[in-house]
């Protein structure tokens, strides 16, 4: 009897921990052992479509996403070099079932001065890109290769739109990237979710406000639910 109560007082406690962590912070939960794991990496759009995917996929698939050092939040995976810096930290030891990845708005942003840090100012019509679509692609082929490691199944999303009044981006330059991109992915034979066609088909008081390649939390969600049926796909 007396270890009966211990052993239930040491659940209830992990219990209230648990819940506790999930209420500060709501990208912390506890994954069920019994579903497969999903893995998203991406930039801040997929950061916003992260916990609807979640959502749409409950009791289907444990749905993960990247911590920043602190564990409070979700991480920006933020262009090809910093993805191939942080790689192997971002997948750690988990057995990954499924991993929807992209990369492309930080690797076209414009800046002065001219870095692959990001830390310039960002300036479409003076600045310059921070890779070229071959320095973009030849990343792109290493994040896949180092990707098809894992034994896991991968999808591409590819790059959202760029809007008219972008500050640090030119319309069109996100087409000649998914270009690049869709060529890596033929190669190694991995399906791409087209995001590209879905956001330049949604309503423009879907994005954050004029010029923003963010989206409220209504443009998220229908993004999402592309997302998480390209996922479903490979769940099968």
């Amino acid at each position: 009897m007396g270890r009966n109560l211990l052993v239930f007082t040491a659940f209830f406690l992990a219990t209230l921990v648990v819940s506790a962590q999930e209420k500060q912070n709501p990208w912390a939960f506890e994954p069920d052992p019994k579903l497969p794991n999903v893995l998203i990496l991406g930039d801040s759009i997929s950061i916003g479509y992260t916990p609807f995917v979640r959502e749409q996929l409950k009791d289907k698939a444990n749905v993960f996403r990247p911590l920043n050092a602190k564990g409070d939040g979700p991480e920006n995976c933020g262009n090809t070099k910093m993805g191939l810096k942080n790689l192997d930290r971002w997948l750690g030891d988990k057995k990954w079932d499924v991993i929807h990845f992209n990369w492309g708005l930080w690797d076209i942003n414009r800046r002065i001065p001219h870095n692959q840090d990001n830390t310039g100012v960002r300036d479409k019509v003076k600045g310059t890109i921070s890779f070229t679509p071959e320095e973009y692609a030849e990343n792109l082929e290493q994040i896949v290769i180092r990707l098809e490691k894992t034994g896991a199944k991968l999808v591409w999303g590819s790059t959202s739109l760029v809007p008219e009044g972008e500050e640090g981006r030119a319309v069109g330059d996100e087409i000649k990237y998914n270009a690049a991109a869709a060529e890596v992915m033929k190669k190694h034979g991995i399906p791409v979710d087209d995001i590209h066609s879905l956001t330049g088909k949604l309503d423009p008081s879907l994005f954050s406000k004029p010029g923003d390649v963010h989206f409220k939390p209504e443009g998220s969600k229908k993004i999402a639910a592309q997302v998480a049926e390209e996922i479903g796909k490979l769940l099968k």
